[in-house]
């Protein structure tokens, strides 16, 4: 058996291939293909030689075709078939999509931002699947080694972003999260009522100081923080009923605040600084993913409805600026 050299042969003969296995003629090929008459006879020369056979051959009636090349023309449209669909942008059918998409992010940005992303995409495709997973310590490496799709956060990549794609979800403005009967929820707060309040603080890493530390150091004042936290779920009941004031994100304040006895105020003159942007991030190798392209829009369809995250509360009255 002749062994065959698939690196010596030009895929684009077996199109020309095709024509003429069609037209069973090389002028009327050579019209279909929009190139010159001498151009295919050379291309069929060149293919006689790889096939080893005429392929066309002439008869009293003109050109007909080989044993070889009747056993050719049905495998060949299939193999034609076959590498177009290979190469072609490959189409995304929400109805039809049982995909599995994994996300990653703290609970609360989780149940925030997620929910409302779930239930607009199962409207539209009702098998696909939906996986939560916890977030590592960096969970930029859950994107960069496979293990999610997705990954919410504020934070941003230290290392291998320009692998890195991101979507801005949501921005907003730090505030103070205090119980009602707080003494500081009925006056302005001041730099120097903020500093002496007792605070609590979430620190996800459990590193270090806070960003409100930082800011404060730069006007010579500092804080007491008695309790740290891991989480923002259990800062509801840390808070209400005592003296503890938390400084957060917005957004995660308000979702904290729903029905339980606890204000929100802005922090004090100087302290705001940029506000807290939450992205959704994803790596390079979902990028032209057609599933992840697509739920990419539905996100952007929720965006511009304004329908991304829950309706915050209003800020308390008693002397919100």
């Amino acid at each position: 058996m002749r062994e065959v050299n698939l690196r010596s042969i030009d895929l684009n003969l077996l199109v020309v291939l095709s024509v003429l296995l069609e037209q069973r003629h090389v002028s009327r090929a050579a019209l279909v293909l929009n190139m010159s008459q001498p151009a295919v006879s050379r291309a069929l020369q060149r293919l006689r030689e790889t096939f080893a056979d005429p392929l066309l051959v002439r008869t009293a009636q003109g050109y007909d075709l080989s044993a070889r090349a009747q056993l050719l023309k049905p495998q060949l449209s299939g193999l034609l078939s076959g590498l177009e669909q290979l190469i072609e942008t490959p189409q995304f059918a929400p109805e039809l999509a049982d995909t599995l998409i994994k996300l990653t992010g703290l609970d609360l940005d989780v149940a925030l931002y997620v929910p409302q992303l779930v239930k607009q995409a199962r409207a539209q495709a009702p098998n696909m699947r939906f996986e939560v997973v916890a977030q590592q310590a960096e969970h930029f490496a859950s994107l960069d080694n496979g293990e999610v799709h997705f990954c919410l956060t504020a934070q941003e990549p230290v290392v291998g972003a320009d692998q890195i794609h991101r979507m801005e979800l949501d921005r907003m403005d730090v505030v103070c999260l205090m119980d009602a009967n707080n003494p500081l929820a009925r006056q302005p707060l001041t730099l120097e009522s903020y500093a002496a309040a007792q605070h609590g603080l979430v620190s996800i890493t459990g590193l270090g100081p806070g960003v409100m530390d930082a800011l404060l150091a730069r006007f010579g004042l500092s804080r007491k923080v008695q309790v740290r936290l891991a989480s923002f779920m259990s800062v509801a009941d840390f808070c209400e009923g005592t003296d503890l004031l938390f400084s957060l994100p917005e957004r995660l304040a308000h979702y904290i605040a729903r029905h339980r006895d606890l204000v929100i105020r802005p922090l004090p003159a100087g302290m705001q600084q940029r506000q807290v942007v939450f992205y959704l991030y994803w790596h390079q190798r979902y990028h032209q993913d057609p599933a992840c392209v697509w739920l990419r829009e539905q996100i952007v369809g929720l965006r511009q409805a304004g329908c991304l995250s829950p309706p915050g509360a209003v800020l308390a009255s008693s002397g919100a600026d």
